[in-house]
């Protein structure tokens, strides 16, 4: 099984904009697809960057969350600033996370290598954790030697 780490944080505020996804849950090629399309769309319109500019750190959060019986994806940034756009702000609550650390070619492999990870290996052979809901987030925190570094933070409780 991979690494992975349960570590206590704080809870904490990702500003996002957000599409819906309209893949079933089950049809992985679909949804990412789906994400990407959204990616490719708000780095093209300036969305992305506009986030960035308000930021706190570098770090760039792609947050999956079921809102009133949709699928949810975010691409957000920790900040305390608002956007005259659209867009939400998304509380991660103070407790226990699955921490999985990664990298990948591309934010898009990364996400998806440490999503597989998380939901594919460690949650289903967990004895003493679970996820239960609530936003996840995949973290792109870093770019070294044609990489990208990050992590996937979710929110578990003890068994």
């Amino acid at each position: 099984m991979s690494a992975y780490t349960l570590e206590e944080k704080d809870g904490f505020i990702v500003l996002g904009i957000g599409t819906e996804l309209k893949s079933d849950y089950t049809d992985y090629v679909g949804i990412s697809q789906e994400k990407m399309a959204f990616w490719q769309t708000v780095t093209q319109d300036g969305r992305l960057d506009k986030l960035k500019s308000i930021a706190t750190n570098d770090y760039i959060f792609a947050v999956s969350e079921a809102v009133n019986h949709k699928m949810m994806y975010y691409a957000g940034v920790m900040t305390e600033a608002s956007l005259q756009e659209e867009h939400r702000v998304i509380q991660f609550p103070k407790g226990q996370y699955l921490v999985v650390k990664g990298e990948g070619k591309t934010a898009d492999e990364l996400s998806n290598k440490l999503t597989g990870i998380a939901f594919g290996q460690v949650l289903p052979a967990a004895d003493d954790f679970a996820y239960v809901g609530g936003p996840n987030t995949t973290v792109e925190m870093e770019h070294r030697d044609g990489l990208v570094f990050g992590e996937m933070w979710i929110p578990v409780v003890k068994k």
